[in-house]
């Protein structure tokens, strides 16, 4: 995994590119993590968003960084929440989304991800060949590569 230096125009943006589409979600005290612990622990009920995870917060951020490139379409390879919110957030901007899937991916969250309107294809046994499958797609196509954690936008 990669390391990339984040500083605060940078979460501006991000939170400038979900405006409207992520939902500002509540933060709770967790006793017992607090108490087991030793320090107060919170929780941010992130669960409540439109696709079930902080996801969609990556997602919306990194189609936003695209531009005018954003029009070629998306394409990653995710077992799951990253492959919901990236759908979510190519059918808010109107483009294609192609998802590679592993075997065994969870079918409650295959049906989500093409109920957003997203084609989904098996891209191997484990997430690595999925996402390496997304990747030969991308380079085929011109779709935008969108990897579900090493990505600064994301």
């Amino acid at each position: 995994m990669s390391v990339f230096p984040i500083d605060s125009a940078d979460i501006v943006a991000a939170r400038r590119a979900g405006s409207g589409v992520v939902k500002r979600t509540p933060i709770t005290e967790s006793l017992t993590l607090t108490e087991r612990f030793g320090g107060n622990v919170v929780l941010k009920a992130e669960n409540l968003q439109r696709t079930g995870s902080f996801k969609i917060r990556g997602a919306m951020n990194k189609l936003a960084s695209l531009g005018d490139a954003v029009k070629n379409g998306v394409v990653a390879g995710s077992a799951g929440n990253h492959a919901q919110a990236l759908a979510f957030a190519a059918k808010h901007y109107g483009v294609p989304c192609q998802i590679f899937v592993p075997a065994g991916a969870s079918l409650s969250k295959m049906k989500a991800v093409l109920s957003y309107g997203a084609t989904l294809t098996e891209g191997g046994d484990t997430l690595s060949d999925a996402v390496a499958a997304a990747l030969v797609h991308a380079e085929k196509t011109g779709m935008n590569f969108c990897h579900p954690f090493d990505d600064p936008f994301v």
